[in-house]
């Protein structure tokens, strides 16, 4: 049967290394599921491969978007589907890398059309505006706590966008996300390199120091005309535009993006825990996490 390998874990974790290698080793190549990789003017702060790693391996949808046109997980799916089935039909296998669990999702599991309800948008935006998020991220983590622990807790629109389909559905977004729609056979094999939690965190503040060496801030600077759109409404991005704005200094912005990413980390972490197939890759094995996944690839 087809085999999809799903590379998934939290940010700074290896997968970009690990999926290149795993793709170069069943002769196929990678569809990104990273959420902000899409967009083309985003690169230092979303940890895009490098341009020697998109030499190896072709990558899909990286670079394939403006930051204007927002990409949901309904619509990655709708892209992404038919470049796996044409993977698996070529090569028998595809490899599917990315931190965006949703999105993942979405592609592997299928999607439910999410229900819209324009006053209910109304009404939670204009809670949002009179009280700020807190009353909105409290009624979320009772109502879907999973979802809750995954969503980005500082993006409003991702937040109400999710309380007006539970309110306007009666269901948690972690039922809507769970329908198995596939149209083609394939086995999946999810995969994660398991760090311990103090690696993890030192490898995050390392990569943000690297981040700022890049140039993540000529990157936001090139994009502060821009920062009301919704893709920039991200962790790396919001805390040099308040760094600009006056509001903190570039030390604090450089410290907040350290401790806003082991916050995301944590909540795929979280996302991470749904999975009964999940196979842990243990980083400091004598196995390589290479060796380990071609293992278990080839057993499955």
């Amino acid at each position: 049967m087809n085999k999809v390998i799903l590379v998934q874990g939290p940010t700074a974790s290896g997968k970009t290394d690990l999926a290149i290698n795993i793709a170069l080793a069943l002769k196929t190549e990678i569809i990104s599921a990273d959420s902000r990789q899409f967009y083309n003017e985003m690169s230092i702060g979303t940890a895009k491969p490098n341009v020697d790693e998109l030499a190896r391996v072709k990558h899909h949808l990286i670079n394939c978007a403006s930051i204007e046109e927002e990409i949901s997980a309904a619509k990655f799916a709708h892209i992404a589907e038919p470049i796996l089935k044409r993977l698996l039909l070529q090569h028998g296998f595809a490899v599917v890398v990315g931190g965006s669990g949703m999105f993942i999702d979405a592609l592997i599991e299928g999607l439910d059309e999410v229900p819209v309800n324009p006053e209910i948008r109304k009404e939670l935006t204009e809670v949002f505006k009179k009280h700020g998020l807190t009353p909105l991220l409290i009624e979320l983590a009772e109502l879907d706590p999973v979802f809750y622990e995954q969503v980005d807790q500082r993006n409003p629109m991702r937040i109400i966008r999710a309380l007006e389909a539970i309110r306007e559905s009666g269901k948690l977004m972690t039922e809507l996300q769970r329908k198995n729609k596939k149209t083609i056979d394939f086995k999946v094999i999810r995969l994660a390199i398991d760090w311990p939690r103090e690696e993890l965190y030192s490898r995050i503040n390392q990569r943000v120091e690297e981040m700022i060496q890049n140039g993540l801030i000529q990157e936001v600077s090139s994009l502060i005309n821009n920062q009301h759109l919704n893709a920039l409404n991200t962790v790396g991005y919001k805390e040099i535009f308040e760094f600009f704005e006056g509001k903190i200094s570039q030390e604090k912005a450089i410290e907040l993006i350290k401790q806003h990413t082991r916050n995301y980390a944590k909540r795929q972490l979280t996302w991470l825990r749904r999975y009964e197939n999940l196979n842990l890759l243990n980083p400091n094995s004598d196995k390589t996490v290479l060796a380990q996944a071609l293992e278990i690839i080839e057993a499955s």
